[in-house]
């Protein structure tokens, strides 16, 4: 994080999610930064051109205006990098990490329906050879991954859910826009109106009311975070027995430094941690001293937990929503 020019920080402090909802989004981020639109567009061309950002855009609500789950394989060491290629190779992938655990390559699958999701884990099953241990997401407590890079570390919050109404299916093709990412130009959501054949206004109307309907889980610059120091990120399960999940998975959501929280499917005999939390840290040090405080509250004590941390990144992009995007 110190290695980044102040108004690179100030870009990826202020605007991880909030992003102006009007014509000219980067005028106003402008404006508070007191710098010119076109030094804002210099800016986040150069970080994505270098891999700090993914994107400026949105993530979408898992299990929304499409079907997602988290999954992982069981590599041996000797094919760590094929099956790497295999699983990143599925257009649905959207995150893959290599992790240290006997269950290593665990990814993120997304597709437009349940249907696609599970024929995309099938492939995956047949092409690497491997069983695939799908987890899909039970409950949110916090999915919202977007936290400031400097200062004290701040608590989250719980999930506020989101208003399954708010969503039409005309909305498919402005959610595989907004996870791709928005053109860095001065008016973004006119080129991005351009291309589906909507009016611009129209289009900003509709990310308004889906980022109010909290489908849009968050719309703004997406960090890499392992890209400017934030390299010690473990994934921590948690064994929990079902009546004390919901107590568990608030009190998680709540602590400093805890960056994401949700329950997942357990899957008997091979995996029986069902509450899944992730602490990203600048170190190995900080991420467990964070781990730590969270093992000692009073509704995780003495709860089974293993941190996973991730050793290498081999795919991070947006879902994928639409039929036409694979």
């Amino acid at each position: 994080m110190d290695r980044l020019p102040a108004l690179d920080r100030r870009l990826l402090d202020e605007f991880q999610r909030d992003l102006p909802l009007v014509p000219r989004p980067f005028a106003e981020m402008a404006a508070v930064l007191a710098v010119s639109e076109a030094e804002v567009l210099a800016r986040l061309t150069a970080l994505q051109a270098v891999g700090t950002i993914a994107r400026v855009g949105a993530t979408v609500r898992p299990n929304t205006a499409g079907a997602s789950t988290l999954a992982a394989l069981a590599v041996p060491e000797a094919r760590v990098d094929e099956v790497a290629a295999l699983v990143g190779a599925e257009p649905g992938v959207n995150h893959s990490y290599l992790r240290e655990d006997i269950w290593n390559l665990w990814f993120v699958a997304t597709a437009p329906d349940a249907g696609a999701l599970a024929a995309s884990l099938q492939r995956i099953g047949a092409r690497t050879g491997l069983r695939v241990l799908d987890l899909p997401l039970l409950r949110a407590f916090n999915i919202d991954l977007g936290f400031r890079l400097g200062g004290a570390r701040a608590a989250l919050g719980l999930d506020a859910g989101a208003d399954a109404t708010a969503l039409r299916e005309g909305d498919r093709p402005l959610l595989q826009a907004l996870s791709k990412g928005l053109p860095l130009v001065a008016r973004p959501f006119a080129q991005v109106a351009q291309d589906l054949d909507w009016p611009e206004a129209a289009v900003i109307a509709r990310v308004r009311a889906l980022a109010a309907a909290r489908i849009l889980t968050r719309v703004g610059v997406i960090v890499r975070h392992r890209a400017i120091g934030w390299a010690a990120n473990a994934m921590v399960v948690w064994q929990v027995p079902e009546d004390r999940i919901a107590s568990a998975g608030a009190a998680l959501a709540a602590h400093p430094g805890v960056t994401l929280c949700y329950q997942r499917r357990t899957v008997p005999g091979l995996w029986p941690y069902g509450l899944f939390s992730m602490i990203h840290g600048q170190s190995r040090a900080q991420a467990l001293e964070v781990l730590a405080q969270a093992a000692a509250l009073p509704d995780l004590t003495d709860l089974p937990h293993r941190p996973l941390f991730s050793t290498r990144c081999f795919k991070q992009t947006g879902a994928l929503l639409h039929p036409e995007a694979a």
